[in-house]
């Protein structure tokens, strides 16, 4: 998936490999799982075109060339993650019946892509997404399916957690369904933290007072960064809309009952000022910290806390190993005066569409293949293998066994379970690349205007009004499920 979502980034360059019956080559991966063109800019048409190709991982099985193909396009996941993909979806789907296989092409600038070939009517059967707001002007086009039918054959309203399934319907008809649960939260060191004599907090006073103590002691106060990738402030942005303004805010706020000019979205974007200008956000290293360096950081002990969204899983993996694997661990942000108890900001991991020019034959297989997707099972099998990125956002989870999982593929399922219970009470808040319309949410990536101070927060909030207004009036907000509003 191109990640946005939930949206922090680790560029990596990823190494060849060979998976049996797959064309293998070398990609470039960001922070939050998003993979990022290699292209250059300066160079000639056809050899930008050529250099994209080459980045393109095709999952193909040559013994079954006779066979239709149902094509799926996917962001450049890790080698790992592929040889996951390959084993647990796309051969025990060519094994399912005898006239299609899956094809995957594994692809560095999927959203471009899609968006490209979709202008031409063009494009893989299913349709990845990396959220509501990438979605919604795709089905004005009418490029994609509506998936009402295949609702109903499968049943996904009924076993999938409502806000979920709200976010993936345009004007009531469903068009894509959210493949994973991802919330922004905190993973921390354990060791740092015995070593160090504190307490996990359990309020944001208590976090705000570690991070003063690790500064102090020539720590980091948390790890993080947006080096080469903007979109990672967006992180904080929708963490303190959640923690700091409340969901009942948020709800009313994207509902356009009230204006984004209020006192409780200004305290939001004022407490994530005070967090940069105290040096909390890795202080001046901000800016040159990818996701890998910030959780090498973590692992080595020089951070308490890494502020990050929970598909950060899949990669804490490489650095929390051998003797390390169990330093690490997950929180839901601490909770504050004004968000008392466990609450989470849901994002999701990507979306799932079915492409609107697509056979009527391939249409059927392609939510055939979503709905192996969308299931206890598949969750289990994928998130042994790859944690971190397929939490299918189920109202029951009661059937994934875990107790077979790695450390970190068993943790990421508690968080999972745990965000699960939480949505279930409606403790929910609103991640802005898959509740904000597009142009609200690159405005809440811009939040780093307030911090530089080349904006106050006054205009800041204004631009956001000014802009969600306009996307509200045109009908490009994605719908808003209603938290608990007590």
């Amino acid at each position: 998936m191109k990640k946005k979502v939930l949206s922090a980034l680790l560029c990596v360059a990823m190494f060849a490999t060979a998976l049996p019956g797959c064309a293998i080559s070398t990609t470039k991966e960001s922070d939050d799982g998003s993979v990022e063109s290699t292209e250059d800019t300066d160079s000639a048409e056809d050899t930008d075109t050529e250099d994209a190709a080459e980045d393109v991982v095709v999952m193909k099985d040559e013994d079954l060339k006779g066979r239709e193909e149902i094509t799926l396009w996917f962001w450049g996941a890790e080698p790992y993650a592929q040889e996951a993909f390959k084993e647990i979806l796309v051969d025990k789907y060519n094994a399912s019946q005898d006239d299609y296989q899956l094809v995957v092409e594994f692809r560095p600038s999927v959203d471009a892509d899609i968006k490209t070939a979709l202008a031409a009517n063009q494009g893989p059967d299913i349709i990845y997404g990396s959220g509501p707001s990438f979605v919604m002007p795709l089905v004005d086009a009418e490029k994609l399916e509506n998936l009402d039918s295949y609702s109903e054959q499968y049943g996904w309203k009924d076993k999938i957690l409502e806000p979920y399934y709200e976010s993936g319907t345009v004007h009531g008809n469903l068009y894509s369904l959210v493949n994973g649960v991802s919330t922004m939260g905190v993973f921390y060191n354990k060791k740092v933290l015995e070593d160090n004599g504190w307490e996990i907090p359990a309020t944001i006073e208590e976090m705000e007072a570690i991070m003063d103590e690790a500064m102090e002691k020539g720590l980091y106060a948390s790890v993080t960064g947006n080096k080469g990738w903007q979109p990672v402030n967006e992180n904080y942005g929708s963490l303190f809309l959640t923690h700091i303004a409340t969901p009942q805010t948020m709800y009313k706020v994207l509902t356009g009952e009230e204006s984004w000019v209020n006192d409780d979205v200004k305290a939001a974007i004022e407490k994530s000022k005070e967090w940069w200008d105290k040096g909390y956000l890795a202080g001046e290293d901000y800016v040159n910290l990818n996701f890998s360096e910030a959780l090498q950081l973590l692992s080595d002990e020089k951070a308490p806390f890494f502020v990050g969204p929970s598909i950060a899983f899949q990669w804490a993996a490489s650095f929390f190993t051998g003797d390390k694997e169990e330093n690490i661990a997950f929180i839901p942000f601490p909770a504050t005066e004004q968000v008392p108890e466990p609450t989470y900001t849901l994002g999701g991991a990507c979306t799932l569409s079915i492409n609107a020019n697509a056979e009527d034959s391939h249409k059927e297989e392609g939510a055939k293949i979503i709905d192996m997707m969308m299931n206890a099972e598949f969750m289990q099998e994928m998130t042994a293998a790859w944690p971190g990125y397929w939490g299918t956002p189920l109202k029951d989870l009661s059937s994934v066994d875990s107790s077979g999982m790695n450390y970190l593929s068993a943790e990421f399922v508690k968080v999972v379970s745990d965000i699960s219970d939480a949505v279930n009470k409606g403790n929910f808040g609103y991640y802005d690349n898959t509740f904000f319309p597009s142009a609200t949410q690159t405005r809440i990536v811009n939040i780093d205007e307030v911090w530089y101070g080349t904006s106050t927060v006054d205009e800041y909030v204004q631009s956001l009004e000014d802009e969600f207004r306009t996307e509200f009036d045109n009908g490009m907000v994605p719908p808003t499920p209603k938290p608990n509003m007590d």
